[in-house]
């Protein structure tokens, strides 16, 4: 919404929702006209899908926020998230769940977005014992980066509502198992099926782009036909 200042009061540009009024320019002068609707929401199939692909992104987005995740290649860090968390299945969770901003633990949650090559990652094993495998060679970077490890860990909330918390931490080179001359984390806590991790290596002001690769397999009961129409369902159904 605009102000503008005209030579006597002031003019209020842009929608006025306790009026139900919408006020603008055209050709010097200002228009008033009702921007009110009595018909309901639409809220068809594709509609939803987005919304409830939106409501998700952005309590994934406050979860992960204080962790100061990088996404330099959009506008602000949110909205580089956003656009990179678009890509991720969509899950439908009913209104009360997003009502305490429910969230959900799978792979590919967008931890950062940069220009530095992505790292492939995997869980495995070394000698073993569970590991994070990547295919960094540590020649090339070991010398010259830091890098953050990114934990997501799925839990419950409030009301019985799922949710995901996220931690950050700065990772020693000492740290750093090779195998094949490549990175790899050694822990038992990469075995733990209610996590998952994302490797980030910044060099300045520039940083990798990764996912969280996960076992947990919890979101996966919020893809179904049946999630979706329940969730549909608490919205007041499909129209």
């Amino acid at each position: 919404m605009k102000i503008k200042q005209p030579k006597m009061g002031v003019e209020i540009i842009g929608r006025i929702p306790s009026l139900g009024v919408t006020k603008y320019i055209r050709k010097g002068s200002v228009v008033t006209r009702v921007s009110t609707s009595n018909s309901g929401r639409s809220n068809s199939l594709k509609q939803f899908v987005q919304r409830q692909r939106m409501r998700h992104g952005i309590a994934l987005w406050k979860r992960l926020s204080p962790c100061s995740p990088m996404f330099t290649e959009g506008k602000t860090h949110y909205l580089g998230f956003l656009s990179l968390a678009n890509k991720l299945p969509v899950v439908y969770m009913p209104k009360i769940k997003y009502d305490v901003e429910g969230s959900l633990l799978m792979p590919g949650i967008p931890v950062s977005g940069g220009t530095l090559r992505t790292m492939q990652q995997t869980l495995g094993e070394v000698d073993g014992t569970p590991a994070l495998i990547t295919d960094e060679e540590a020649s090339n970077s070991l010398p010259y980066s830091a890098f953050l490890l990114y934990t997501a860990e799925q839990g419950t909330g409030r009301d019985d509502c799922p949710e995901v918390k996220f931690k950050v931490r700065a990772v020693q080179p000492d740290e750093f198992t090779f195998v094949d001359g490549c990175l790899a984390l050694v822990d038992s806590d990469f075995a733990n099926e209610a996590k998952g991790w994302a490797l980030v290596r910044l060099q300045g002001k520039n940083c990798s782009s990764q996912g969280i690769v996960t076992r947990c397999k919890v979101y996966e009961q919020y893809t179904t036909e049946e999630a979706l129409e329940e969730a549909a369902k608490s919205y007041g159904g499909l129209k």
